[in-house]
């Protein structure tokens, strides 16, 4: 089946995986776009787990603190390389995090893995931080987080 450039693009879009992935997942997924998604957070899982030995040498440390400030978060994210750390995407990436720990109030990290990723229920935490060790060709990590509330 021959897959057109303009889904390919798309799909890489959405998930900021490679351009051959993309292909592959579509055309194993025979052209249809969510089973390709579904497709490549297999994938993304593979890859997370074959790097999981690798030392996390680098990351970010962001924070979100709520509109009404009453709340906030300073979370740490973790890379193997400061090459990775400075990407834009891996930056947001904690941004996100950090804004879902605001939300969602885990107790612990294990907790924190297991949620629904408020911008995108359909994955989880880990579903994203191992989507982002395939797309960012590392092993990335949340290492910690703090949470602090008036309330």
């Amino acid at each position: 089946m021959e897959i057109s450039t303009q889904k390919i693009k798309e799909l890489r879009e959405v998930t900021g995986v490679s351009i051959m992935q993309c292909r592959k997942a579509l055309e194993e997924a025979l052209g249809d776009a969510e089973k390709a998604r579904v497709i490549l957070r297999k994938i993304s899982k593979a890859s997370a787990e074959k790097k999981s030995d690798r030392t996390l040498g680098a990351g970010v440390v962001a924070s979100y603190i709520h509109n009404n400030n009453t709340v906030g978060v300073i979370v740490e994210l973790n890379c193997e390389t400061d090459f990775v750390a400075r990407n834009d995407e891996f930056k947001i990436l904690a941004k996100d995090v950090a804004m879902h720990i605001t939300a969602m109030d885990p107790e612990n990290l294990e907790e924190l893995l297991e949620q629904s990723f408020i911008k995108n229920p359909e994955v989880t935490i880990r579903a994203l931080t191992e989507e982002a060790t395939q797309k960012f060709g590392e092993r990335t990590e949340i290492g910690r987080f703090h949470r602090l509330s008036l309330n």
